[in-house]
């Protein structure tokens, strides 16, 4: 099974966005109101806002684009987290 169509929906600067945001959420003190299971479903709504912002136009592959940018944020969030703390998952 090929999966290399996903790589044509990353849009680096919605993910770096959506990560800056994410990192920002659950780091900030007043923002502890926000429940950490709801990041990935924010990160998918702002990703498909900023994959349209950034395209400047609205379609479905893009809004998908920007969804699928959003929550690789996430992931990548994660990634980062267990290197630098050595976790495992």
């Amino acid at each position: 099974m090929n999966l290399s169509f996903i790589t044509d929906f990353y849009m680096p600067i919605v993910v770096l966005a959506c990560l800056c945001i994410g990192f920002c959420i659950k780091h900030i003190s007043w923002l502890d109101a926000v429940s950490n299971q709801y990041i990935p479903t924010i990160m998918l709504v702002l990703g498909a806002v900023f994959g349209c912002i950034a395209s400047k136009e609205i379609a479905f592959d893009i809004i998908v684009a920007g969804a699928v940018s959003g929550l690789a944020s996430t992931g990548l969030h994660q990634v980062f987290k267990q290197l630098i703390n050595n976790e495992t998952p």
